[in-house]
C-alpha cells in the first residue's frame, strides 16, 4: 500500500473516530449513517449482548472492536447483502454502500496496527508439481508418469501465448474420461504416489494438506530411484544427457572438477537458490565415492540426481525472509520459487533464478517484466491445467453418470459426452488467459469452443447441429464458436456445470447454488445439519404435482436452514431452466412451468437465466474480488486473511479501468504485499 494512500485512509479514519466517540448522531449529506448508527439500527437487535445472533457487534458499534477478522466478516456480509436478513428492514443502496467503504478503511487501519496470523511457510510439493519440477531439472521428452488430473491432452500444441491468441480450430483430448488418453510417452516402471486432496473449497496446493509422513518420506527415496533406473531414462528422452550424465571427454579437466561443477548447476536448479559450498561438497563426495569403488560415471551421477529429487530441500517449498527487509519481505530466491509454481507448477528456471541473484526481483517493474516473460511461455499450460479445473471443481465430472434411460443421448460407443463438456470450460479459461480478455468472460463470454458432439447437446438452445456426428475420445476437435444468446456462454450455463451439478436423474438447485456461492462469490456455504433428510432420490419427482422450488421450500421453514437456503436458493434456481445433462427446458415433465426467477444480493431482481446473469455483471467488481482471491490462495497455498484482504481491495481498485483484464489481475496478486511476504 502506498504512502499516500496510508496517509489518506488515516485521515478518514481520524476524523471516523472522532465522530463515533462524540456520540453524535451524525449522517452524511446523503442521509447516510455513521458505523455506530448503521449498527444500532440494523444489527444489534439480534447481534447485541442480548440478541439471538453467533456474533457480537456490541463492541464494533461502539468503537473499540481491535478484531480484523470480525471487521472483514462484517464488511463481507454488508457487501454481499447477506446481513439484514431478507425478512427485516433493509438500508438504503447508498447507506450499505457508505458504510461498506469505512469498514473497509476501518480494516486497512486494523491490519496495519496488528500482526498477521502466523502462516505456512513450509510445505511439499503436490503431485502435479512434483511431476513438472521434475520433467524441467532433467529436460525430459516425456512424461515421468500418468497424471490423470492433467485433463486435456494437447495435440498440435494449440497453445502458444507469445500469438497471444488461441486457434480457431484445437485438436485436444480427454485423460480421465478416454482410456487411450493414459497412453503417453513416459519413463517405463515409475508409478506415482497418491493424488493430493483438494483442501474443501480451496485447491490441492494448500500448505495443511500437504505433510511428509515417514512413509511418504520412503515412497520419495524410491520414486527417485525409479525415475533414474527406467529403461527409458536415457539420452533419447533426457535433455541435460549430455551435459550432466555423459562420461567427461577425455581432454576436459579432472573429473573431480567436471562432477563439481556439473553439480553446482543440477543443485542449483533443483533447491531453487545457490548451492551452499558444504551441501555441494557432500554430493561430490558421495559421486567420487561411488567412483571409487568402481562404479561407471553415468551410474553414479544417475546416483546422485536420485538423491537430490529424494531431497527434503527439492521436495519442500519453503519461504525464507529476506535479511535486509525483515521479516515483511520474501529473499529474492523464494519469491522467485513462489512465482515459478504459481504460474508454472515448476521450478523456477535459470533467467528466473538470474533475476534473483542480480536482486532484479527488488522492485516493481523487474517483478512486472518477469511475469510478462512467463505469461509468454508454454509452460503457462500447467497453470491452465491446475488452477481452472480445481476453481471450477471440475474433477466432479467425472463421477458424473446420468441415467441411461433419461439421457440416452449422454452415451455413445462405450464413451460418455462429459468427455466433451470437460474441456469447453477449460478451453474457454485458456482463450481468456492468451487473449488476456477481462475475468467477465466467465460470467458470460461472446465466444466458447465446441465439439460438434457439443453442439449436439446444446441443439436446443438454436444452434446448428446438422453435421453433428458422435466421435471418439482420442482426438477431439473444438471449434470457436460465438454464443450470443446468455443461455449460454462463460462458465456458469457450462453442460458440465449442470451435469456435475445434478444427480443421475434430475437438476439439485441447492448443489447449484452451493457452488455458485463457493466458486463464483468465493462465500461458501455453511455444511447443512446433520438432521436434515435428503430429497428422494428417483425420477418420479418431477412427475408429481409440486415443483422443485415448491418441494425444497421446507428446507426454509427451519431456522437453522434459512440463512444458507436465503442465500444458495435463488442462485440454485436461476440455473433450474437446465435440466440434468445442461439441456434447456422451459417446464417439468409434469407440465409445470420452470420459474427461475429471484434476487441476487437482495437488490437485483431477475426472472430468468439472462436477466441472472447480467445482474452478476452489474456486481462486477463483486466477482473480480472473489476471482482475485481465489488466485491468491492458490498461489499461497494456504486460506486467506483479512490482511490479505486488504490487498485484494487494491487489486481490484488498480484494475478496475480496464475491465479487470486477467493478466492484469495476476500481475496485481503477485506484486501484492501478501505475495511477496512469508
Amino acid at each position: 500500500m502506498s504512502k499516500k494512500k496510508v496517509a489518506y485512509i488515516r485521515t478518514r479514519l481520524m476524523c471516523f473516530a472522532a465522530i463515533l466517540c462524540s456520540g453524535a448522531g451524525f449522517v452524511v449529506a446523503d442521509d447516510s449513517p455513521t458505523l455506530n448508527t448503521f449498527l444500532e439500527t440494523h444489527c444489534i437487535d439480534c447481534h447485541g449482548a442480548d440478541g439471538e445472533g453467533d456474533t457480537d457487534l456490541q463492541l464494533l458499534s461502539s468503537g473499540q472492536e481491535q478484531s480484523p477478522e470480525l471487521i472483514e466478516l462484517v464488511h463481507h456480509v454488508i457487501e454481499l447483502h447477506e446481513m439484514p436478513p431478507e425478512e427485516m428492514e433493509q438500508p438504503s443502496k447508498e447507506a450499505r454502500q457508505w458504510v461498506a467503504e469505512e469498514l473497509r478503511d476501518l480494516l486497512a487501519e486494523k491490519t496495519m496496527q496488528t500482526q498477521p496470523p502466523r502462516k505456512q511457510s513450509l510445505r511439499r510439493m503436490n503431485r502435479f508439481q512434483y511431476h513438472n519440477a521434475v520433467t524441467d531439472l532433467f529436460d525430459l521428452r516425456c512424461a515421468v508418469f500418468a497424471l490423470p488430473e492433467r485433463v486435456a491432452r494437447v495435440y498440435a500444441e494449440y497453445f502458444d501465448p507469445v500469438k497471444g491468441r488461441l486457434p480457431d480450430t484445437v485438436a485436444v483430448g480427454n485423460r480421465p474420461l478416454g482410456k487411450s488418453q493414459l497412453i503417453e510417452p513416459r519413463l517405463a516402471g515409475v508409478a506415482p504416489f497418491p493424488q493430493d486432496l483438494r483442501a474443501e473449497h480451496g485447491f490441492d496446493t494448500q500448505a495443511d494438506h500437504l505433510s511428509l509422513s515417514p512413509l511418504l518420506m520412503e515412497s520419495f527415496l524410491s520414486l527417485g530411484q525409479s525415475i533414474v533406473q527406467s529403461k527409458d531414462f536415457t539420452k533419447k528422452n533426457v535433455g541435460i544427457w549430455s551435459e550432466f550424465f555423459e562420461d567427461p571427454k577425455k581432454d576436459s579437466d579432472s573429473e573431480d572438477s567436471v562432477i563439481r561443477a556439473r553439480l553446482t548447476k543440477l543443485l542449483t536448479l533443483a533447491f531453487r537458490r545457490p548451492v551452499e559450498k558444504e551441501t555441494l561438497g557432500r554430493y561430490v563426495a558421495f559421486v567420487n565415492t561411488e567412483r571409487a569403488q568402481g562404479m561407471a560415471f553415468e551410474d553414479a551421477m544417475k546416483a546422485a540426481a536420485a538423491a537430490v529429487i529424494a531431497s527434503p530441500r527439492f521436495l519442500y517449498l519453503y519461504n525464507a525472509a529476506d535479511q535486509n527487509i525483515g521479516e515483511d519481505g520474501l529473499d529474492p530466491y523464494s519469491l522467485a520459487s513462489r512465482l515459478s509454481f504459481f504460474l508454472w507448477g515448476s521450478i523456477p528456471d535459470e533467467e528466473l533464478l538470474s533475476a534473483a541473484g542480480a536482486d532484479l526481483l527488488e522492485d516493481k517493474q523487474g517483478i512486472q517484466d518477469e511475469v510478462q516473460r512467463m505469461l509468454k511461455d508454454k509452460k503457462l499450460k500447467r497453470f491452465c491445467d491446475a488452477f481452472p479445473l480445481q476453481w471450477l471443481q471440475l474433477d466432479r465430472m467425472i463421477s458424473a453418470t446420468p441415467d441411461p434411460e433419461l439421457f440416452p443421448h449422454f452415451y455413445f460407443s462405450k464413451y460418455r459426452l462429459s468427455m466433451h463438456m470437460m474441456l469447453e470450460p477449460l478451453l474457454l479459461f485458456e482463450a481468456v488467459l492468451l487473449e488476456n480478455l477481462p475475468v467477465t468472460q466467465f460470467v458470460h463470454s461472446d465466444f466458447t469452443y465446441r465439439s460438434q458432439q457439443l453442439n449436439k447437446a446444446y441443439a436446443e438452445l438454436g444452434l446448428d447441429v446438422a453435421s453433428a456426428k458422435p466421435t471418439g475420445p482420442t482426438r477431439l476437435l473444438f471449434e470457436r464458436t460465438p454464443t450470443q444468446d446468455k443461455r449460454s456462454g462463460g462458465v456458469i450455463t457450462n453442460a458440465a456445470v449442470m451435469t456435475m451439478l445434478s444427480t443421475p436423474e434430475r437438476s439439485q438447485p441447492i448443489s447449484r447454488g452451493a457452488w455458485l456461492a463457493s466458486v463464483i462469490f468465493n462465500d461458501p456455504p455453511k455444511p447443512p445439519p446433520a438432521d436434515v433428510p435428503p430429497l428422494p432420490e428417483h425420477a418420479g419427482i418431477e412427475a408429481e404435482t409440486l415443483t422443485l422450488r415448491e418441494r425444497l421450500g421446507a428446507h426454509r421453514e427451519r431456522a437453522d436452514c434459512r440463512g444458507c437456503h436465503e442465500q444458495i436458493d435463488p442462485l440454485g434456481f436461476a440455473l433450474e431452466n437446465y435440466d440434468a445433462v445442461g439441456r434447456w427446458r422451459s417446464t417439468y415433465k409434469n407440465g409445470r412451468s420452470v420459474n427461475s426467477s429471484g434476487s441476487l444480493f437482495h437488490q437485483h431482481e431477475f426472472r430468468n437465466i439472462t436477466e441472472f446473469k447480467e445482474a452478476i455483471l452489474k456486481e462486477d467488481a463483486i466477482f473480480a474480488k472473489a476471482f482475485a482471491k481465489h488466485l491468491l490462495s492458490f498461489a499461497l497455498g494456504r486460506q486467506l486473511t483479512p490482511w490479505d484482504n486488504v490487498d485484494i481491495e487494491d487489486i481490484i481498485a488498480t484494475t478496475a479501468g480496464d475491465g479487470y483484464k486477467i493478466q492484469h489481475v495476476i500481475e496485481g496478486v503477485v506484486l501484492s504485499q501478501s505475495f511477496r511476504s512469508p
